[in-house]
């Protein structure tokens, strides 16, 4: 993945945040976050937007995977200081969403990621359901800080 947007890292344009106290086992020999571990939290933080946008309730006779998951590394994260997710959804298609995810420390942006969520039924791929569709628009980014 190209280095993102800078647009694309304004916590601002993000409707759902979280904070995620990292664990000293997410440690590196060089003493920061291991980037495996700072995957883990990104996972974390979309079960909780998932939970808090209704996806989750939503998948009533189906289920949901990642389909795509991409991380841009943006600088180094350190124990024990929390981390901030900001997460929204990005862009519907017929079947999946996609999300996009900035991860803070401080003031530094850690990460950029997107993940591509497939609603999934027994014989494969399925539409997003309905009631998701119906309330998903106060999760999605904001075109603009502020707007």
């Amino acid at each position: 993945m190209p280095r993102p947007d800078p647009a694309l890292l304004d916590p601002a344009r993000y409707p759902f945040a979280c904070r995620i106290e990292p664990r000293f086992g997410d440690l590196d020999v060089n003493r920061h976050i291991n980037n495996t571990a700072l995957v883990g939290l990104i996972e974390e933080g979309r079960v909780r937007f998932h939970a808090a946008s209704g996806f989750h309730q939503a998948l009533d006779g189906i289920s949901a995977m990642v389909a795509s998951l991409s991380v841009e590394y943006l600088a180094q994260a350190f124990y024990p200081d929390p981390l901030e997710l900001r997460l929204g959804a990005a862009a519907l298609g017929r079947t999946s969403y996609r999300m996009a995810i900035v991860v803070r420390q401080g003031e530094s942006t850690i990460a950029f990621a997107e993940a591509v969520m497939v609603c999934i039924g027994a014989a494969g791929p399925v539409p997003l359901p309905d009631s998701f569709r119906a309330g998903i628009f106060q999760w999605m980014m904001r075109a603009e800080a502020g707007a």
